[in-house]
């Protein structure tokens, strides 16, 4: 074999390392592209309070928001101190836990909220590289691995007529060079597209002016890649790169009142739109008009999106967990859990993790005639965040610590 040979080869094997461990990560609210969704098995089934733990760390104050991972780190945010004005964003050692660094901003936009939230409340996401930090309140912060400031931006002092008296929720995303920002609220409500190495917009699309809590997921069809916003007037898919508009559903033509917390499902080649009902469309990213598959699978109530997996939706109600069949919408079964569920659940394997706000984890096994429970591993602290999913770890995060399930090293 050649020197030219060896090294060709040698290269194709990192680019397959670097695949797989991308793969392993969970980079976003509910995993990659939103999907809720990792390839990843034999995943711990059965922990406790003080057993099945790699880790358990303290975090300095409140966060709905759920850990991501990537390049072998954890990133966290949490707000703290009066009126929930201190903003943070840590970084720990995936392995370990220990932190590795911390960094602190004021809040600039306002802090009044439900009690039930807080600032913390949007997901961050990050590409390995660095993390990109929404807060409530309207601040926008981009760190490297390293901790350092590589720009900051304060939202409502760009757009001063920005407002939510109640709280924002809504997770950005990545989709390549631009990041996706959800800012639908009752006063200067828009979409955005921005530079993820500079802060400054390639586009701005005005939106209808009402409160969403719903984050954007990314769609991809071939080799063609798209972003759906999903708010309580309209289902929306637009191109990152430039913020043009492929389609767009109003619930008035859809004849739904969209859900404007509970965020779409994908994959599967679908869309799953939440309402009362659910909506499930084969999206066309090349501008033409989506297919309506079929409606129906009523059951979903509260905060938790419904996921898609292997032909199958599942959907989270405040007492069990159900599923239907992704082509039809038949309900195929349900199973008795116990809620109520503010985060929404996801899927390892052929596992589904839910996570209720008393933080009691029901793993269940998913079959095509009925799932079946194998565990409910309680950790007696409030939880009301997603977990997340990476390198044969389970994440959870309350206001008080980040969890790290799985064997110690």
């Amino acid at each position: 074999m050649s020197y030219t040979q060896r090294l060709m080869m040698s290269l194709s094997l990192v680019g397959l390392l670097a695949l797989v461990s991308a793969a392993a990560d969970w980079p976003a609210f509910r995993g990659k592209d939103g999907s809720a969704i990792t390839p990843e098995a034999d995943l711990p089934v059965k922990w406790g309070k003080e057993e099945g733990l790699r880790y358990k760390v303290p975090l300095p104050g409140r966060g709905l928001s759920n850990p991501v991972i990537a390049a072998g780190r954890v990133y966290v945010t949490a707000c703290s101190g009066y009126r929930h004005r201190r903003l943070h964003v840590l970084c720990f050692d995936e392995t370990t836990g220990k932190k590795v660094w911390e960094r602190q901003f004021e809040a600039t936009g306002n802090t009044a909220c439900h009690p039930t939230t807080n600032m913390a409340a949007p997901t961050p996401v990050t590409d390995g590289e660095a993390v990109y930090a929404l807060f409530a309140t309207g601040d926008l912060i981009a760190l490297d691995r390293s901790g350092v400031l590589l720009w900051y931006r304060s939202l409502v002092g760009d757009y001063p007529d920005i407002t939510n008296q109640v709280g924002m929720a809504s997770s950005p995303t990545l989709a390549g060079d631009v990041l996706l920002v959800p800012m639908e609220n009752a006063g200067d409500s828009f979409t955005a597209g921005i530079d993820k190495k500079t802060g400054v917009n390639f586009w701005r699309s005005k939106r209808t002016r009402e409160t969403t809590w719903c984050s954007p997921v990314v769609v991809r069809q071939g080799d063609k890649t798209a972003v759906l916003f999903q708010t309580r007037s309209e289902a929306t898919l637009v191109e990152p790169q430039t913020g043009k508009v492929l389609w767009k559903k109003a619930a008035s033509e859809l004849e739904a009142d969209l859900s404007a917390i509970q965020s779409p499902a994908v994959g599967d080649g679908l869309v799953v739109l939440s309402a009362g009902e659910l909506i499930a469309l084969k999206p066309d990213l090349q501008g033409g008009e989506p297919k309506e598959l079929w409606r129906g699978a009523p059951g979903g109530a509260g905060y938790a999106s419904p996921v898609l997996h292997a032909g199958r939706v599942y959907r989270l109600s405040q007492v069990a967990l159900l599923c239907f069949d992704a082509a039809t919408g038949k309900e195929l079964w349900r199973e008795r859990i116990t809620g109520p569920f503010d985060g929404s659940p996801v899927i390892a394997g052929n596992r589904l993790y839910a996570v209720n706000n008393k933080g009691r984890t029901t793993v269940i096994e998913l079959g095509d005639k009925k799932g079946s429970v194998l565990a409910r591993n309680d950790i007696d602290d409030t939880i009301q965040a997603t977990p997340a999913i990476a390198n044969g770890c389970i994440y959870l995060r309350s206001d008080k610590y980040l969890y790290c399930i799985g064997p110690k090293k």
